[in-house]
């Protein structure tokens, strides 16, 4: 059995841990390697390499600095095969979805090989006579990334290339299912010329994450997860006087409206559903049907997903892997319980599923929940696994009720050919993140990421400009030159014009 390290300084590093933590393959229900679990020394000694490179690493021209990124850039796309496969390994999703997730951290890597641009500033020239003002943007210091199982490189890459290339080194708590891939990523860093203690990568458990919140060393945390543990990362990192970033959970709706073209949208709702085994927190697992189209469009979507081929994420054809554990599984079919129990029908049924050859991976099918109450936990809560549930709506003002009454506010969609009711939704939405039939609305990365209500503590989205400032320090500067400008006398008084 393998034994999963950190990396610190540029290799990798055991440190003094305080246990381990399995890592199994969800395909397979085995044990297929021991992750170390840093201690406390382990967190001082990462900050104190940090502290230290960032001292260097900030002063490190643009032009330099995005070199680095571009040659990361190319390791990254030569080197994607191993990282996809590293990425199906440990959390389940298939391969080409795994190629997926690298595309899309890649497009942040884009952004930030152009961070010059975003790091322009701006120049007023006499403002008073012979004074001007300009704006510059500074490296914040030592930052930490805390990141979900779900996007082992999507995610942490919304993060890291912003904060190295605007001058901060960087901190990776990766998930503890899914740490592999970040190593990877390090030492593709390492191969691009990334001078040693700029990235780091130091995984454990809760308890580590604690640290990193209360550390005096680490001045920012970003972080992407659960809403409960986005309260507490927001809560006691700001206690410990550092910069906060805190996307939590999700519970997205689409509304479809009656004139919506309803197979084209039960395509692309049982792909936003059912892709990646649900485990978004941009996927789409509510459906609000408006006038009395439900049932037909429940059956279209069914359609659709009873051609989804689930097995080990590595196998031919293969289109949805297993949730991440047991635990996951056990909670997403006793949620469908309880909604059936409650009344709801269960139009398509995967909680029974078994793959053949992995009868111990956690797999749940494609699964169709229709006359949920809104009272249901199965609506509710984030079910984070391949479930939709479909509700009704006899009008469009019901439907947008609906939506608005959820407590998270992430993402949210529609479908329909009236242009005039896709504006009014847009505007009335209450959400972060908009598709007009598009069910999936994640911006570029030249765009940011990020939702309302429980979906996003704090101001700041992620990546993008957003990330740029989140990252940075903004100082304005004030100059006069007496021997260019003259002499002038000083005065008592606030305000002059001169």
């Amino acid at each position: 059995m393998k034994t999963i390290q950190h990396w610190v300084n540029g290799e990798l590093y055991t440190g003094e841990p305080e246990g381990t933590i399995e890592v199994e393959n969800p395909a397979t229900g085995e044990i297929e390697g021991e992750l170390l679990e840093a201690s406390a020394a382990d967190l001082d000694h990462v900050v104190a390499v940090a502290t230290e490179a960032q001292k260097s690493w900030g002063k490190v021209s643009l032009a330099k600095r995005t070199a680095i990124l571009f040659k990361m850039r190319e390791l990254v796309l030569a080197n994607q095969d191993e990282i996809a496969k590293a990425i199906v390994a440990e959390h389940g999703k298939d391969y080409s979805d795994a190629l997926g997730e690298i595309q899309r951290g890649r497009e942040t890597l884009d952004f930030a090989c152009g961070i010059n641009a975003a790091l322009k500033g701006e120049y007023s020239f006499d403002v008073s006579t012979g004074v001007d003002v300009h704006s510059i943007r500074q490296p914040v210091g030592v930052v930490a990334g805390i990141c979900p199982f779900n996007f082992p490189v999507m995610v942490p890459m919304w993060m890291h290339p912003i904060a190295i290339a605007t001058g901060n080194t960087f901190i990776l708590k990766p998930a503890s299912p899914t740490p592999t891939a970040s190593l990877i990523i390090a030492r593709l860093y390492k191969e691009a010329g990334l001078p040693d203690g700029v990235f780091n990568v130091l995984s454990g458990n809760r308890h580590s994450v604690t640290r990193m919140l209360e550390h005096p060393g680490i001045n920012a945390i970003s972080f992407v997860g659960s809403t409960p543990v986005a309260h507490i990362v927001q809560d006691t990192g700001a206690t410990h006087g550092k910069r906060v970033q805190a996307l939590g959970g999700a519970n997205n709706h689409a509304i479809v409206l009656p004139d919506a073209d309803l197979e084209f949208a039960a395509k692309h709702i049982s792909a936003a559903a059912f892709g990646a085994a649900g485990e978004r927190c941009m996927a789409l697992p509510v459906v609000v049907a408006v006038g009395g189209i439900g049932d037909k469009l429940a059956a279209l979507v069914k359609q659709n997903a009873e051609k989804i081929k689930v097995g080990n994420g590595m196998d031919e054809g293969v289109q949805m892997g297993p949730v991440i554990s047991a635990k996951a599984k056990d909670r997403i079919v006793g949620l469908v319980d309880d909604a059936e129990a409650q009344g709801a029908t269960v139009l398509l049924d995967g909680r029974g599923l078994v793959v053949d050859g992995h009868e111990k991976g956690h797999f749940i099918g494609p699964t169709i929940v229709t006359h949920a109450s809104t009272d249901s936990d199965l609506y509710k809560e984030e079910v984070f696994g391949p479930v939709l549930t479909v509700v009704d709506a006899d009008s469009y003002e019901e439907a947008i009720a609906i939506v608005n009454s959820s407590e998270f506010g992430n993402g949210a969609a529609i479908f329909t050919n009236d242009g005039g009711m896709a504006r009014k939704f847009k505007m009335e939405v209450e959400a972060g993140m908009v598709g007009i039939n598009v069910p999936i609305p994640t911006p570029v990365a030249y765009y940011s990421f990020g939702g309302w209500k429980e979906s996003l503590l704090g101001d700041h989205h992620i990546h993008g400009p957003e990330g740029v400032n989140f990252y940075t320090r903004a100082k304005a500067i004030t100059t006069r030159w007496p021997s260019e400008s003259g002499a002038y006398e000083a005065t008592m008084s606030f305000a002059r014009e001169e």
